[in-house]
């Protein structure tokens, strides 16, 4: 039950979703966040001890007022979009942590949704807070919003709007020179970029309907999908208009039950940051090279910033592994590097992330060590494709941190992945050309 001294808007707190404000005497407003239930979560503020800051501000407030929404996902939106409008006090205090997510709308021929950090946003010259977007960076991204302080629930929230908001993240097939559709096209999740089956206008126009939901618009956005699928029956398009109906039908009821999740029900201020990966802080690439098992070597290669720090790769002979088994040698680098790292931690400090040249086998040999030493390091293995365009990423995909940065950072990946395959071959070559020589 909350004092009787607070003002409630109606007198009333309603058990769905919405957005509240706190206000204090003054009718400063204190601080805005999203509810999956009004009545729990701010009810949740007056029954359970608090750090000093939330304590500080449950104690100036003087009035509660919110704004009911049809669902979760539309509270999630409507909160960001309310900070960024009215930058209340004490979520001002938490901008110091920039580890909230923003969405961004990239702006090439093909736009695509991203996630990114706060600390990535200051380096492009955008305040994070106020995410606002100047002429150079508008050259970058059509639109950026946030933050958000679910992580989480901003994930769950794409992958639920991209049933009926459908995006790609492919590259066209002139630039890939791909023919059959990705995994995304059959589950209707994809338009067809990756082959061509969508052209550059239709496909901003679906990447409009993306930033009208994330405007706050749902209506709107529904009224121009009406008026969009009488055009197309009018001009006898009569799938593209049933695509239309349907997701319209989808847009207006919503389930977003995923979106209902521990954290809805903790206090934000408190919760426990994410750790961070800097695709600009240190990233190595290890590869093996042998032929049938003889002459084997590993490598290590450093990337810093984006680009290969020569003076920090390391060489590997391998000594333990007879004949011909890559996943075996690439434990014997594992266990010396990890080793050094624990000796000589100045000289050998642990990554941002590993990128193994492997797929799975390479990946969980590389975790169970990890493991087994108690080191927290991220992997990303590289499976190659037919082309560098074709490689597929191996990573733990409930890691929401490591799926955020694979997308964006998978060029750095395949770079420091090729480099770690050229200082391999190099070493192996030397290495050989010494056998041959009769010199160990």
């Amino acid at each position: 039950m909350l004092p009787v001294k607070i003002q409630v808007q109606n007198n009333h707190l309603p058990d769905s979703p919405g957005v509240y404000f706190y206000y204090d005497r003054a009718g400063e407003l204190l601080y805005i966040g999203k509810a999956t239930s009004l009545k729990k979560r701010v009810g949740s503020y007056f029954v359970k001890a608090h750090d000093d800051r939330i304590g500080e501000m449950v104690s100036q407030i003087a009035r509660i007022d919110y704004i009911e929404t049809p669902t979760v996902i539309e509270a999630l939106v409507l909160e960001a979009n309310q900070i960024k409008t009215k930058k209340p006090k004490y979520n001002i205090l938490e901008r110091d942590d920039k580890s909230f997510l923003y969405l961004v709308i990239t702006n090439e021929d093909y736009p695509r949704p991203l996630l990114m950090r706060g600390q990535e946003l200051e380096r492009l010259g955008i305040d994070p807070f106020r995410a606002k977007l100047t002429d150079k960076t508008k050259k970058k991204f059509l639109a950026v919003f946030g933050p958000y302080t679910s992580g989480s629930s901003l994930k769950k929230a794409l992958d639920l709007i991209r049933k009926f908001i459908p995006w790609s993240d492919c590259w066209p097939p002139e630039a890939t020179g791909r023919k059959r559709a990705c995994f995304n096209v059959h589950l209707r999740k994809c338009p067809g970029v990756c082959t061509g089956a969508i052209s550059k206008k239709d496909y901003r126009r679906i990447i409009k309907h993306l930033i009208m939901f994330f405007e706050g618009k749902k209506l709107q956005l529904i009224r121009q999908m009406e008026k969009e699928m009488k055009q197309a029956s009018k001009a006898q398009e009569y799938e593209r208009a049933a695509d239309l109906r349907n997701k319209i039908g989808a847009l207006k009821h919503i389930r977003d039950v995923a979106l209902i999740v521990k954290e809805d029900f903790e206090l934000p201020v408190t919760r426990v940051k994410e750790e961070m990966i800097d695709l600009d802080g240190r990233i190595e690439a290890y590869d093996i090279s042998n032929i049938s098992g003889t002459s084997s070597v590993g490598s290590m290669v450093v990337f810093e910033e984006g680009v290969p720090a020569r003076d920090k790769y390391r060489k590997f002979k391998i000594k333990t592994v007879p004949g011909a088994n890559d996943v075996a040698m690439l434990e014997e680098v594992m266990r010396r590097r990890l080793k050094r790292s624990k000796d000589y931690p100045q000289t050998w400090p642990l990554p941002e992330i590993m990128v193994i040249d492997g797929g799975a086998g390479q990946v969980n040999r590389t975790q169970a060590v990890l493991d087994e030493l108690r080191v927290k390091v991220r992997i990303i293995g590289i499976a190659k494709g037919f082309d560098r365009k074709q490689d597929r990423l191996v990573f733990n995909r409930e890691d929401l941190e490591l799926a955020r940065v694979a997308t964006r950072g998978k060029e750095i990946f395949q770079k420091a992945r090729d480099e770690a395959h050229r200082f391999a071959i190099k070493y192996h070559r030397q290495v050989r050309g010494r056998k041959s020589l009769g010199q160990n």
